[in-house]
């Protein structure tokens, strides 16, 4: 029970910094929601499988982060990097 609380102490402790408001903002400026929220929970500290079934958030983590040609920053290949999604049906 108490290192539950630790957790959820550390998370809370957790600051988002502008420009990741910056981020969450412009998703919910495009009116993509759903990233928002993914972004909102991963810049929090939580992860966002816990609260979004896993091929909702690997369907936003495609359409955000692998095809967003749109968002250039240095964040974006910050995150690419991080997700190594390798298809299985797919074979060179």
């Amino acid at each position: 029970m108490s290192q539950n609380v630790a957790d959820y102490n550390r998370q809370i402790n957790k600051k988002i910094n502008t420009e990741q408001i910056e981020q969450i903002v412009k998703a919910i400026i495009a009116g993509k929601y759903s990233w928002a929220c993914v972004l909102l929970l991963r810049f929090s500290g939580h992860n966002p499988i816990d609260y979004i079934p896993y091929r909702t958030y690997i369907r936003l983590l495609k359409n955000n982060c692998l095809l967003g040609g749109s968002r250039q920053d240095q964040t974006a290949k910050k995150e690419v990097e991080m997700f190594n999604l390798k298809s299985s049906w797919i074979h060179f």
